[in-house]
């Protein structure tokens, strides 16, 4: 079993535990996240939903968040991603949620947002975290490094430790 998968299976076993359901909203990962929890056979126990949503738009109609803030502060930021995670947590009922956006190459950087950049958020109804990374490789290993963090920092908060930590 890889890295992605015994991370999904672990956070499997901490969400069925604690009797909780988990949410993913993704943008730069395309679904990633999501295809990763639901891997692990038994997953329906623990899995609620999961929103791809690629562009900005989808972002607003899909899970609440303000078009003001791309305006303000870009689709890759915190206050996104922030925003994300509660709307994913309200239009499912899922406890947890994690949420990403970022740029995954290999174009559409910017000097303040280089390829690479990526913004994660993780909350449980109560806390909310984030942290911003700076992941090197090209777009399927961007894309894979977030997977694994997403899904390491999931299984950190339900730990009950900070997932932007790792």
């Amino acid at each position: 079993m890889d890295c992605i998968s015994q991370l999904a299976a672990q956070l499997g076993r901490q969400l069925q535990d604690a009797g909780a359901k988990v949410t993913t909203a993704e943008s730069c990962t395309g679904g990633g996240i999501a295809e990763a929890i639901t891997r692990i056979p038994g997953s329906s126990a623990w899995f609620e939903a999961g929103y791809v949503t690629y562009s900005n738009a989808q972002k607003s109609k899909q899970l609440g968040v303000s078009a003001e803030l791309f305006a303000t502060v870009g689709a890759v930021s915190r206050e996104v991603v922030e925003a994300m995670v509660r709307g994913a947590q309200a239009h499912s009922g899922a406890r947890y949620a994690v949420a990403v956006s970022g740029v995954a190459g290999p174009d559409g950087g910017s000097p303040d947002k280089p390829v690479g950049t990526v913004w994660l958020a993780w909350g449980d109804g109560e806390r909310l975290y984030s942290v911003r990374k700076q992941f090197a490789g090209d777009r399927q290993e961007v894309r894979r490094q977030t997977v694994k963090t997403a899904l390491a920092g999931l299984s950190r908060l339900l730990a009950e430790e900070n997932p932007s930590a790792g």
